[in-house]
């Protein structure tokens, strides 16, 4: 379904991070599709290969240029911004979707385990987006998107360090909406349920395991929990991550934005 004019984002540039996973990936061809250009990174060469083919059939005057990189790493962070900028040409916005799950109840959880999810999650956010907020300021415009989650919004049971983490970027989200809104530049976050990516089935299968279910059985258990009766779409999210990169959301700032098939209403 393509809701957007193939002008929506003419003349833009987006770098996306973490575009090999399920929701930076659809959010990348979501880009090309309103007619913006994009930058695309992540660790899976391969995929960002596959991700550029795919981009490129959608859009063949997108331009699109790929930056494989570990942004844990400051060089790494420093590189693709300055490469992006290089390669297409003016950053006008960024989309944070890096990111991984994990974690488990308190008393299995190793402080390993916990500085690698906060480190990506949270951290190389925050570092990633000071690196493209001093190529943005200077135009005086601009979106900057972050994926958050609804485990940003609500503690669940066996999700400390996950949902940490995603809090923690809502706060980044709310805190640094007022210093960039005073440069031209938005900033706001999404924040979904349950999503049909490895990710999302990954957690599902995970908290079956804990409690003693199948995948199967645990999928129709939060199926069940969710008032439209299924889990949302990557390209759902996509869609509402370039609602937010787009003009048509010029006066919304700071904001979480839910996508969760009405799991959380308030």
């Amino acid at each position: 379904m393509n809701i957007f004019s193939k002008e929506a984002l003419k003349g833009e540039h987006i770098i996306v991070t973490g575009a090999t996973g399920g929701i930076g990936y659809e959010t990348a061809k979501e880009i090309v599709r309103a007619g913006g250009h994009v930058t695309i990174t992540g660790r899976d060469e391969d995929k960002l290969a596959s991700l550029r083919e795919e981009c490129s059939s959608i859009n063949g005057s997108a331009q699109i240029y790929v930056s494989g990189a570990d942004l844990n790493q400051a060089e790494d962070r420093k590189r693709v911004v300055h490469d992006a900028g290089q390669a297409i040409g003016p950053v006008t916005g960024v989309v944070n979707s890096a990111g991984v799950i994990g974690g488990g109840p308190l008393e299995d959880l190793s402080e390993e385990k916990m500085r690698e999810v906060m480190e990506l999650n949270y951290f190389s956010t925050v570092l990633f987006t000071q690196e493209a907020y001093q190529v943005m300021k200077p135009n005086g415009k601009g979106s900057i998107v972050n994926v958050s989650s609804l485990s940003g919004l609500r503690g669940t049971h066996s999700n400390t360090a996950y949902s940490a983490s995603k809090f923690a970027v809502i706060a980044f989200t709310q805190s640094f909406a007022f210093e960039a809104v005073e440069h031209g530049i938005r900033v706001n976050a999404v924040c979904p349920g349950y999503v049909d990516t490895s990710m999302g089935q990954e957690s599902i299968r995970s908290k079956g395991e804990r409690e003693g279910r199948s995948y199967e059985e645990q999928r129709a258990r939060a199926e069940q929990g969710i008032p439209s009766g299924r889990l949302s779409s990557a390209a759902e999210v996509a869609r509402s991550i370039v609602y937010l990169l787009t003009p048509a959301s010029e006066n919304i700032v700071g904001e979480s934005l839910k996508i969760s098939g009405g799991t959380v209403m308030r």
